[in-house]
């Protein structure tokens, strides 16, 4: 092993790239657990204070960190994204919650929650995490919606380690777990390291003792796909022994494959670093190395190929923890705990020399300069490939070649070598075995390419060529252009472009022409060919391909390199006319002024080979900058008058070309007029019908009609009216017609139209125009005196001048037109024309034929009106029974009909009853002058009641009014007849009573003018008017409703009346009618209504509360003799304090209900025999305990003692106590006597009989009461009276009942 030397000779190149302090790391965070270094683009620093927050560290701008306020367990950032992984505990929990952010997009890319403590994580691919929990290994891809998939569990051998490493192959099949556990008892210091391999395809394990470990892939001679390799150092203690080693070994060796054998080498710790162990392992896949770094900063290299050490030193003096690759320089990163971020890389100046000077290992110093394509090694590979050729070791000679650092053998010397051998028979050159290597190895230099290119030309292999350059294996140059030539144009073309020869590109697209490639690829390359010689190069053989070359040059950025005119003048050279005019009818597109000049060109040689391209140009308008005046006179030499027109600018100039009108496309010229003056217009207007009217007059016309507006539709007709041309006026007018709404034109266009013979036109403009005046064109239609009659009949029917038209065409003999006027126009005017041929006194049978051709079409009334007016109405009657004989319901045609009848007298009132279609209003009306009864036996019939009314109160015809109100029943003609305010009322009622009701038979009808009097509040009217039907034997006599109504009435408003009326009625409502007489206070009235209805009670209560007779009364009970009616008065005597006359007449009545009023009158008027009587005849109705105390009471009172014994020895319900008490009260001591003896109240008794002086039976009466109270009442009474032998037996008995 090599020993420290010199920095700048070493060979491998220790540089510090940034110190954690220095950008505001707290050193107490330089730790394990807080930095992390996933790859060498980021570092992760995750602080705790003073707050919580994660530093990004971002190696390419590292003065710069980003710093965010995160709080998490550990922070990972992505290997080659700017992705940050994020772990926490969740709190009170062993969980941990895994988030996964976008620290650009700034948003959330996936989370998760592990069920169980993740005790170790770190990324082993861009787009894999590796989780490590206590039990297990999971792998979590940030790809979609995936939650973390379980890979292994973790081996017995790792339990209770500290994992410091997790790694996977390139292929992600193999993987490596790496932890750490304190020492043995003899060597705690000394560090256990273990490992725990697994194959994802056999789904096995293998644990195994190391400190580090690495996967490798390597490419083994004779094997096409490289191996995977694992490296891995250990540390370990054997009953005292330290064993240091570096083992690599391949994984899953490919069957039938040379393998990659097995490698081995120690790891030698100096002395002072015995309990050192490596940490770290690096590999450099660039130049094939390994890198072991232990805890205490030794760094160990070995070639991973050999396991041959190639160099030891320490690299740090402070502890190692943390180390990352650095693929691109082919070293690593390595971070102390000081905070140091230190970058190892090789120095490639001085390594190869080392390892063949310092170690004399020639074999390996070759195979780094061939790996790492590195200085150093020159001589001893020359010289090698000496001693391989001058052993005819030409494969190995030739892969040495291939191989050499820097290229320093692939020259024009070896490959002369290579050609100066002899070729033996069967065997393939040296050479091509040579050019062979090198093609496997990669891509061959210029020279090599040239060579190798002449010897498959040569051998007419193209295809070889072909693959070749599409795998990017040969160098392009001008010369291997120029060589592949001459068997493939396309190939050399592809071989300049790579080899950037920009002439012959050139010159190849020229020769292909592919001009537009010229272009782009001079463009793309900054080359600047000479287009000039291009261009006439091209117009010799391709004048299309020239024309295009020069649009395409015509479009380059910074313009066309050649004047546009210097271009024309080439085509024009050549008489390419075609040509010129396609290039500049495309660059002269953007019609700039400065291209006024080539316009003009343009126009002027087409003009003069081709005019029909120039007018083509010229139509397209797309020119404006040209020489106008100069192109006009062109355009009218070569005869393109409607061009030269729109081009000159005088007005002698445009007469002058204008008339050649024969050559002229006349829409154009139509158009071009639009572009004139008005004046300048008319002018050559003018001109055109001077020439040729008859010719021109279409052209006119359709000017007139485009520009009416511009010209002015007064001049346009002024200027036909010059030249009398009526053709000319009613083509123009027929255009504008339809948006004029001028009457002078709506009638001279008529009158145009009349005029060239165009009749149906006239026709149909008088038919559908609303805006000429009629009357005018009436009048000048009769004039002009047209053969056909429809355009004045249009006018005429029109706007109302039928009478005008009928007398026109009668008294022009056009009776034919009169027909189909009528028969097929509008039968509607057939009135108005039978009118006016009444009055021009045409014969009646053309008149009734006419009519008669119409029938059912035309209206009858304004018919009937027009006749009726002339008093011709008898002309109609053949018509009018046609159309009743056809059905007809015509309200007109009976109307009609009727007036008739009733002019003739032919039965006028069956007419009037029995037709039901005429309209009885409009006969009516017709009647009344002629026969007022006729008038009313129309109204009547279609009950036209105010006109009835008023024919009948002119006429004075009452009775037939009063019969039609009544057979009407109407509640408002009733009203307005019986209306004060109607000066006919008095008659009307007359009629009313005297005939129309006692006629009637309708109950109906007498009930309506019954009801029809009281709503107009006539009373006295309405007594007459029931007195006539009530009383006078009529069919209503004796109806109910009708007798009340007339008492009623009476009693309302004629008082004196009701009794005659009372006793005349039988059929009225007594009880009804009496209350409403006792409310009038006609007493005796109502007392007569209820004796007639039997209505006793009722009768008598009038009687009593209205007339107030009690005798009355009592005469009225004793005939009538009612229990009711004697209650009634027994009540109002009782009232009156008759107090006996009452008891009578309540025993008459037999009613015990008023018992408690009669017990008290009785006992306040000391009545009671009479009530003894009364209460008796109560007892037989009524058990009540009141009533029968009383009678007690009563016959006390009256002294009937052995009644009082006999009453209470039967069954009654006398209270007998309180009756006795009473009794005794009132000092009636003997009926007392009898009631407390009956109830064995002795007490009581015993005083009873002293007030009787009866002391002996007191005494015994007291014995049976055994009362000390009682014997003291009667011992005082019998001392007082002197008793004194019963006193003392008193006396006795009181001292016992206290002793």
């Amino acid at each position: 092993m090599a020993t420290p030397m010199p920095a700048a000779n070493a060979p491998i190149t220790m540089k510090e790239t940034l110190t954690l302090p220095s950008i505001g790391i707290n050193p107490q965070f330089i730790t394990f657990t807080h930095v992390t270094m996933e790859s060498d683009k980021y570092i992760c620093v995750r602080e705790t204070a003073p707050q919580n927050s994660v530093v990004i560290v971002d190696m390419s701008m590292p003065m710069q960190p980003l710093r965010r306020p995160i709080t998490a367990d550990s922070a990972l950032m992505n290997p080659s994204s700017r992705i940050l992984a994020l772990k926490a505990q969740v709190a009170g929990t062993t969980q941990d919650h895994l988030q996964i952010f976008n620290i650009e997009l700034k948003a959330k890319v996936k989370s998760h929650q592990m069920p169980e403590q993740i005790v170790f994580w770190k990324w082993i691919t861009p787009k894999m995490l590796g989780l490590v929990t206590l039990t297990s290994v999971y792998h979590w891809s940030i790809e979609g919606d995936s939650e973390p998939v379980k890979m292994f569990e973790r081996t017995a051998n790792l339990a209770n380690n500290q994992i410091i490493n997790y790694r996977c192959d390139p292929t992600e099949k193999w993987l490596v777990l790496i932890g750490i556990a304190p020492g043995s008892a003899e060597r705690p210091q000394l560090v256990k390291g273990n490992m725990q391999l697994f194959s994802v395809d056999q789904q096995r394990s293998q644990a195994l003792e190391a400190h580090a470990a690495s996967f490798a892939t390597f490419k083994i001679a004779g094997n096409e796909n490289p191996s995977t390799l694992i490296c891995f150092a250990s540390k370990t203690s054997n009953a005292g022994q330290i064993t240091s080693k570096l083992h690599v070994i391949e994984l899953g060796a490919q069957p039938g494959k040379p393998s990659f054998s097995k490698k081995q080498a120690d790891l030698f710790f100096p002395p002072d670093f015995a309990d050192d162990f490596p940490v770290s392992m690096q590999i450099s896949q660039k130049y094939g190395l390994i890198y072991v770094i232990t805890k205490l900063g030794l760094l160990f290299v070995y070639d991973l190929e050999t396991a041959a050490a190639v160099y030891r030193n320490r690299i740090s003096p402070d502890p190692i923890f943390l180390t990352s690759e650095a693929s691109s320089v082919g070293g690593f990163y390595a971070i102390n705990r000081r905070g140091q971020v230190l970058l190892a890389t090789v120095n490639e100046q001085t390594i190869v020399e080392f390892v063949s000077e310092s170690l004399k290992n020639l074999e390996l110093a070759v195979n780094l300069a061939k790996r790492g394509n590195l200085p150093g090694a020159d001589k001893m590979v020359i010289q090698r490939f000496q001693e391989l050729f001058a052993q005819t070791k030409y494969k190995e000679a030739a892969e040495l070649a291939a191989e050499s650092p820097q290229g320093i053998l692939r020259t024009a010397d070896t490959v002369a070598k290579f050609q100066s051998v002899p070729v033996q028979a069967g065997q393939t050159p040296p050479l091509l075995q040579y050019f062979g290597t090198l093609l496997t190895r990669g891509k061959l230099n210029a020279f090599e390419s040239l060579e190798l290119s002449r010897l498959v030309v040569n051998q007419n292999k193209k295809n070889l060529l072909e693959n070749w350059l599409a795998e990017d294996k040969l160098e392009c140059s001008e010369d291997l252009g120029d060589l592949v030539k001459t068997v493939d144009n396309d190939l050399a073309l592809k071989i300049y472009i790579k080899a950037r020869a920009t002439p012959k590109v050139v010159a190849a697209f020229a020769e292909r022409r592919e001009f537009d490639k010229i272009l782009i690829y001079s463009k793309q390359v900054g080359f600047t060919p000479d287009y000039l010689f291009l261009l006439q190069t091209i117009l010799r053989s391709d004048p299309q391909g020239a024309v295009n070359f020069a649009l395409m040059m015509s479009q380059m950025e910074g313009g066309c390199p050649i004047d546009y005119n210097t271009i024309t003048d080439l085509f024009l050279q050549r008489n390419l006319i075609r040509e010129a005019t396609a290039f500049l009818l495309d660059v002269l597109k953007p019609n700039l002024p400065e291209h006024g000049f080539l316009q003009t060109k343009v126009l002027e040689i087409n003009l003069v080979t081709f005019p029909n391209v120039a007018d083509a140009i010229l139509a397209n308008g797309m020119f404006s900058h040209y020489d106008r005046p100069r192109i006009a006179q062109l355009c009218e030499k070569a005869g393109l008058y409607l061009r030269a027109i729109q081009h000159y600018t005088e007005l002698p100039d445009i007469k002058r070309v204008i008339v050649n009108t024969h050559a002229i496309e006349p829409q154009s010229l139509v158009e071009f007029f639009g572009t004139l003056s008005k004046e300048w217009a008319l002018e050559c207007m003018k001109d055109l019908l001077v020439v040729n009217l008859r010719g021109n007059l279409q052209i006119i016309v359709q000017t007139a009609k485009e520009y009416s507006e511009q010209l002015g539709v007064e001049a346009c007709i002024k200027l036909f009216e010059q030249f009398k041309s009526y053709e000319g006026l009613y083509f123009f007018l027929g255009s504008y017609l339809s948006s004029s709404e001028d009457p002078d034109i709506h009638f001279k266009y008529i009158e145009a139209a009349a005029k060239t013979g165009q009749i149906k036109e006239v026709e149909r403009v008088t038919r559908e125009s609303n805006f000429y005046d009629p009357e005018k064109t009436k009048n000048f239609l009769m004039e002009a005196k047209l053969p056909d009659a429809r355009p004045l009949i249009n006018v005429c029917d029109r706007f109302g001048f039928v009478p005008d038209l009928t007398h026109y065409l009668y008294t022009n003999n056009m009776l034919r037109y009169i027909e189909g006027y009528v028969q097929k126009v509008n039968p509607g005017n057939a009135p108005l024309v039978v009118g006016q041929l009444l009055d021009d006194e045409c014969p009646e049978d053309f008149i009734k034929g006419l009519i008669l051709s119409v029938r059912s079409l035309l209206p009858v009334e304004p018919l009937v009106e027009e006749c009726e007016k002339r008093n011709r109405l008898r002309l109609l009657t053949q018509f009018l029974e046609h159309l009743v004989s056809e059905g007809s319901q015509d309200v007109h045609v009976h109307n009609a009909l009727g007036k008739i009848i009733i002019d003739s007298n032919n039965n006028p009132e069956h007419f009037l009853t029995t037709n039901p279609y005429y309209d009885s209003r409009v006969v009516g009306k017709y009647c009344e002058k002629r026969d007022p009864t006729l008038a009313v036996v129309a109204y009547r019939r279609g009950q036209c009641d105010d006109e009835l009314i008023n024919v009948t109160n002119k006429n004075s015809l009452f009775k037939l009014q009063a019969r039609y109100v009544v057979e009407r029943m109407d509640g408002e003609l009733w009203e307005k007849v019986l209306d004060p305010e109607n000066e006919y009322r008095r008659q009307l009622i007359d009629q009313v009573v005297s005939t129309a009701l006692p006629e009637s038979k309708s109950p109906e009808q007498v009930s309506a003018a019954v009801k029809a009097f009281m709503t107009a509040d006539l009373p006295h009217e309405l007594i007459e008017l029931l007195e006539k039907i009530v009383l006078q034997n009529s069919a209503f006599s004796g109806n109910f409703n009708l007798q009340n109504l007339l008492i009623l009435t009476a009693i309302k408003a004629d008082p004196s009346r009701v009794m005659d009326y009372i006793n005349r009625l039988d059929n009225f409502d007594g009880p009804a009618v009496g209350e409403v007489a006792v409310e009038a206070q006609l007493y005796e009235e109502a007392f007569a209504i209820f004796k007639k209805f039997d209505l006793n009670v009722q009768a008598v209560n009038v009687l009593l509360d209205n007339i107030r007779s009690i005798e009355r009364a009592v005469e009225f009970a004793f005939r009538v003799e009612e229990d009711a009616v004697w209650s009634q008065v027994a009540k109002a005597q009782l009232r009156e304090g008759l107090v006996s006359d009452a008891i009578e007449s309540f025993i008459r009545a037999d009613d015990p209900t008023q018992f408690l009023d009669v017990i008290r009158a009785a006992d306040d008027a000391n009545v009671y025999h009479d009530l003894v009587r009364y209460l008796l005849m109560v007892r037989q109705k009524t058990k009540e305990p009141k009533v029968d105390s009383e009678l007690i009471y009563a016959y006390a009172k009256i002294d009937r003692l052995s009644d009082i014994e006999e009453f209470i020895l039967m069954p009654n319900v006398a209270n007998l106590q309180n009756v006795g008490d009473r009794l005794y009260d009132e000092a009636l001591y003997e009926a007392a006597k009898i009631i407390y003896s009956f109830i064995s109240n002795w007490a009581k008794l015993a005083i009873t009989l002293v007030k009787l002086k009866q002391f002996q039976g007191a005494v015994d009466a007291a014995r049976k009461a055994n009362s000390s109270k009682t014997w003291k009442e009667v011992c005082f009474a019998c001392v007082d009276a002197e008793e004194f032998r019963l006193a003392q037996i008193c006396g006795l008995n009181i001292i016992i009942q206290h002793g």
